[in-house]
């Protein structure tokens, strides 16, 4: 799964970007903070998991 569509999907769930950085767009919900990494290939397992279990995806 590439890094714009976590974007899109956490978008749904409420999530709003804050400001990009470079390849990195930090999104914001509440008082939690989230970085996404959008570089054009998928993200590995590993980081793609922690992300889901910490937004609730």
């Amino acid at each position: 799964m590439k890094g714009m569509e976590v974007v899109k999907q956490m978008q749904r769930l409420g999530w709003v970007i804050d400001r990009i950085h470079g390849s990195h767009y930090i999104m914001k919900k509440g008082n939690q903070t989230e970085v996404i990494p959008v570089h054009n290939k998928d993200l590995p397992p590993g980081l793609l998991n922690s992300i889901k279990k910490r937004v609730g995806l």
